[in-house]
């Protein structure tokens, strides 16, 4: 993964429509596992669409966030 975070942009830039597996930290020993498709990128965010069974329509996590490693992501 890229080391800045504008090489972290330029990457999901690419990556665009894509699906992708996100795995988020979400507290003391504990993680969100979300699948859905990169949906867009904005200059500090970025957009997930999740699949349809799914509680949530939509997440989003900032650079910074894979940055720190809060999460993890993967393309299928």
């Amino acid at each position: 993964m890229p080391t800045s975070l504008s090489k972290i942009k330029l990457f999901l830039d690419n990556h665009i429509g894509q699906e992708i597996h996100v795995t988020a930290q979400a507290g003391r020993k504990r993680t969100n596992e979300y699948d859905g498709v990169l949906s867009e990128t904005f200059p500090a965010v970025f957009l997930i669409t999740l699949d349809s069974d799914e509680k949530l329509g939509q997440v989003s996590y900032s650079y910074t966030d894979i940055l720190t490693k809060n999460i993890e992501i993967s393309f299928v």
